[in-house]
């Protein structure tokens, strides 16, 4: 049974995390303490329960609360030797954990646990930043808040902070929490109500005085040539630069990408002081963690061309990294941590949005909110004064801080296809869905493309949330609807590695019975379909220099001669041999083109619930029921074939283990032997 202090800690927390004005994604921590019985001695005991490392407000279980005792964490002053052996204590935080201890202590933990208060949180609002951003930061403090919130001097998150912080409290009982400056905000109350309540408080105060107090135009006038393109133009020219982009920052490696043309973003981005700004970086560091110190900011206007804008984003990545590698060398201490890659994680495009990466969408997204975060505090401390950030030095100490190097370390292994976007055509159902789904289990991003719009939409939420699928309409025989589903994943995920030709249907019919019309249909959806789609998909990872893969989902029936099939068989064929063209001319990019023949895949196959599945019993004289088994008893496995054995192909061909493998058709038809490559 949860403990009615943690759980009354929860709800609060669920409840502050649930606004982004409060703070931001995983961002902040907030903590109560109170009693519960020890098990071995009997005794009543105090307990601080404190949001752990890495976890979110909005969504925090008790799983992601910490629990220590409040005697033992106290304690630890008594064994606090100074800043400079900071970092020993959190590892000494371990050795005051209540039984297993729950979720790992943060690194705020002192700031919870020696403050003298029942209830403290601690939190990123975007107005409180700008407060504690701005160049008199300290004055506007009291202007603001009068004695009710005290200043606090910039100091790494730690063990000296909350020993800062819990003075403060004990000289100033008349406040309820602190402007912690460069950072956010600190507030307490003997109850959890009263918590956050003063937390809202200082919220809204600090908002309500930055609407009233600001000057009209934080950011400047408006720059000729840098206002929004419209919505259609610069969406275009968002596809048609993400591929390099995603190429660029992809230099040390791989990134998965997220786009925006927030308004914020694109305001930000047409006034006179953004360079300015873009060049001072962020401060809140949950910030700078996620975005890097400064994002890398095209130069050029918003008319600029697509072929202008890649020349100049390419000489500005170089001088980025070579910037970056220079910020790492002027800092770096014996014993920092390695350089993590000098690419940058934020990219801005006046008139267009903001690109953001990380190792896998969910990073990408978080990193654009941050940055989002960011220019929401650039406008609050511009509005009343200047913005004026914490310095080079102090950024670098929490960005290669030995703490927060230890925490990547702890990140479980990448799973094989992590980083990768796959486009999946036809992928609803059947074959073409088990493909998706396989994909995504092993870390892919995953574009579900299909004639059915909704149809598309619910078997990507089947697989995940859009952090991890979304599903597009796509008539594969129409190219402009086929380049549309090649722009929504390069904007949906930054760019594209996978695509797999899966959409296909069949019409069993003799020669004599088969008409012009159906055989136009059965080519255009197979053969012209998956030419298109491999064209607009080439074009992106031929930009991207990243390689990649195209997997066409063939037949047997593309070497094997069967009746009354003439139609399907022919087009099969066709794509059969598009694999060896492709893979020929491709390969110089680094792009593997293969291919995969299945047979008799019946269940969950919409080829076959759609008619093709009672023709072809009826061509092979059996129940339509037992045609999944007349299929496999004619093979040599005697097995029948399903949609999961095709993805599992899929899968193989796109791992590293067939790095070298390209022009190859795989099986996967348990054993015919017509159908054996010669």
């Amino acid at each position: 049974m949860t403990n009615p202090t943690a759980a009354e800690l929860i709800a609060r927390s669920n409840r502050l995390g649930a606004d982004p004005r409060n703070t931001n994604y995983a961002g902040g921590n907030t903590s109560a303490k109170g009693t519960e019985i020890d098990p071995v001695t009997g005794e009543t005991i105090e307990l601080l329960w404190v949001k752990g490392s890495g976890g979110d407000l909005g969504t925090l279980t008790e799983a992601g609360l910490a629990v220590l005792r409040l005697d033992r964490m106290r304690a630890l002053v008594n064994v606090y030797l100074g800043e400079d052996r900071e970092d020993e204590m959190v590892a000494a935080l371990d050795y005051t954990l209540h039984g297993k201890g729950g979720a790992a202590p943060s690194i705020d933990t002192p700031m919870h646990g020696l403050v003298d208060a029942a209830h403290v949180d601690h939190l990123h609002p975007d107005a409180g930043i700008a407060i504690a951003t701005v160049a008199d930061g300290e004055a506007l403090t009291g202007t603001i808040f009068g004695d009710r919130v005290v200043w606090v001097p910039w100091r790494r998150p730690g063990f000296q902070l909350g020993l800062d912080i819990a003075a403060i409290r004990a000289a100033n009982p008349q406040a309820i929490g602190c402007i912690l400056g460069g950072h956010g905000i600190s507030a307490w109350g003997d109850t959890s109500a009263t918590c956050e309540a003063n937390s809202l408080w200082i919220i809204t105060t600090a908002t309500a005085y930055i609407a009233e107090h600001s000057i009209a135009e934080p950011f400047g006038a408006v720059l000729a040539g840098y206002g929004p393109l419209a919505e259609a133009e610069r969406r275009a020219k968002a596809a048609a630069l993400a591929p390099v982009l995603r190429g660029l920052v992809s230099t040390d490696s791989a990134k998965v990408g997220h786009f925006t043309d927030a308004p914020e973003v694109l305001d930000f981005l047409s006034r006179t002081e953004h360079p300015r700004l873009a060049a001072l970086g962020t401060s809140c560091p949950d910030h700078f963690l996620r975005t890097k110190v400064k994002p890398m900011l095209l130069d050029l206007p918003a008319d600029a061309s697509v072929e202008d804008s890649i020349a100049r984003l390419q000489e500005l990545h170089e001088a980025y990294r070579a910037d970056y590698q220079d910020y790492y060398d002027r800092n770096a201490v014996e014993g920092s941590p390695a350089i993590r890659g000098a690419d940058p994680l934020i990219v801005l495009i006046p008139g267009v949005g903001m690109f953001s990466y990380g190792a896998n969408k969910q990073t990408a997204r978080v990193a654009g909110e941050f940055y989002l975060n960011a220019v929401n505090v650039m406008r609050g401390a511009e509005g009343l004064s200047s913005y004026a950030p914490i310095d080079e030095a102090e950024k670098f100490k929490i960005e290669y801080w030995a703490l927060e190097e230890a925490k990547l370390q702890r990140m479980p292994k990448a799973k094989p296809l992590a980083t990768r976007v796959a486009l999946v055509t036809g992928a609803a159902s059947g074959i073409g869905k088990a493909i998706a789904t396989r994909l995504a289990a092993e870390g892919a991003c995953v574009v579900i493309a299909d004639l059915d719009l909704a149809k598309a939409q619910a078997a990507a939420a089947e697989i995940g949330s859009e952090d991890v699928a979304i599903g597009v309409q796509a008539n594969v025989t129409d190219e402009a609807q086929v380049q549309a589903s090649v722009d929504a994943a390069v904007l949906a995920f930054g760019g594209l590695d996978l695509v797999v030709n899966n959409a296909g249907l069949s019409l069993s019919k003799s020669l004599l019975e088969t008409t012009v019309a159906d055989w136009d249909l059965q080519h255009n959806v197979m053969a012209k379909g998956s030419f298109l789609v491999s064209r607009a998909a080439a074009k992106v990872l031929i930009d991207q220099k990243l390689g990649g893969d195209i997997i066409y989902i063939s037949s047997k029936n593309s070497v094997f001669a069967g009746p009354n099939n003439i139609a399907y068989s022919a087009t099969k064929a066709d794509q059969a041999h598009q694999v060896r063209l492709l893979a020929a001319e491709l390969g110089e990019y680094g792009v593997k083109v293969n291919g995969i023949n299945p047979d008799g895949v019946v269940r969950g196959s919409g080829i076959f619930a759609g008619g093709w599945g009672a023709k072809r019993a009826a061509v092979y004289g059996v129940k339509e029921d037992d045609l999944g088994k007349y299929y496999a008893q004619r093979t040599l496995l005697k097995r029948e074939v399903l949609p999961e054995n095709v993805a599992n192909a899929v899968f193989v061909l796109c791992t590293s283990d067939l790095s070298h493998t390209t022009g190859l058709h795989i099986p996967v038809d348990a054993g015919v032997a017509a159908a054996f490559l010669r």
